[in-house]
């Protein structure tokens, strides 16, 4: 088959493990910079350029975009989408997980446990400080990555001077619950095609509260519990994604959802683990190409 990897990054470790892994596979690689796309609708039917050249010739892509580029990244996968091309991520699912609110949104409607969450739309931010009793809380800006655009509020003053700002700069934000016995860690578990394929516990450095690996949290590979792995693979199917990466929290109640990643980075959880999750996102495709 003929594959693509939409990146902007052709050598950044993700990328190079999908090309690796669809090669060993004898599939046709290449990487397409969404950047040097251009989008075309002519005679009623969608037709996309590379450069300046024509590209017609793809079974499939598999999306690696980036926040930054979210609204051009997704209608450049909907465009394959309309051209009958078979995307790992769809450009709708993409859409609906970047954003944080509309994320949670769709996980409670599908009954999924999440932390307590509220849009920070308002009129009275105190009165929303107030449904939380005493902080710290967690005010997330609705998009962002890599921990990116979240801000631990330890005072009532301190929320409420943040909300102030994101308000009066037209930031959209949402305010979380501070959950306390989760420590600084969190899950992170890789879905593919309805199955968890790997898995992994990551830890904060000391004086940090948010545990991605690229703030120089630790991590190690874990076996899931029976409800860890439930709530993974229903808020895969909530969010229609066939390869996604689920953050959980563990809770006295239970775990939680706390994001679901549509581009997931393979770098961390591969090399925790061993497992070559890229291999299992080309095994997906070929499933779904037969």
């Amino acid at each position: 088959m003929n594959i693509a990897i939409l990146s902007r990054g052709e050598n950044l470790y993700s990328t190079q493990s999908l090309l690796k892994a669809g090669k060993a596979r004898n599939h046709m690689m290449e990487v397409l910079d969404p950047s040097q796309c251009t989008l075309v609708i002519e005679n009623g039917r969608p037709t996309l350029y590379f450069c300046d050249e024509i590209v017609d010739d793809l079974h499939a892509v598999i999306p690696r975009i980036g926040a930054s580029n979210t609204y051009f990244g997704s209608s450049l996968v909907r465009h394959f989408q309309s051209m009958g091309v078979f995307c790992v991520a769809g450009a709708e699912p993409i859409l609906q997980s970047r954003n944080k609110w509309t994320c949670f949104q769709i996980l409670a409607q599908a009954k999924i446990p999440v932390p307590k969450t509220i849009l920070g739309n308002a009129y009275d931010i105190g009165s929303v400080l107030e449904k939380f009793g005493e902080p710290p809380v967690i005010i997330k800006i609705l998009q962002g990555t890599h921990g990116q655009g979240v801000i631990l509020a330890e005072t009532y003053q301190s929320a409420l001077s943040t909300m102030e700002t994101l308000k009066a700069a037209k930031v959209r934000f949402i305010v979380q619950e501070y959950i306390a016995e989760s420590n600084g860690s969190d899950l992170r578990v890789i879905v593919v095609d309805g199955k968890v394929v790997a898995a992994m516990k990551r830890q904060s450095r000391k004086g940090e509260f948010r545990s991605n690996l690229h703030r120089g949290g630790t991590s190690e590979a874990i076996e899931l519990s029976f409800q860890e792995e439930n709530i993974a693979l229903r808020a895969a199917k909530a969010l229609r994604l066939g390869v996604c990466g689920v953050d959980i929290l563990q809770t006295h109640n239970g775990p939680v959802v706390l994001e679901v990643n549509s581009t997931p980075g393979l770098e961390g959880i591969e090399n925790t683990t061993g497992i070559d999750i890229a291999r299992s996102i080309i095994s997906y495709i070929e499933r779904n190409k037969r």
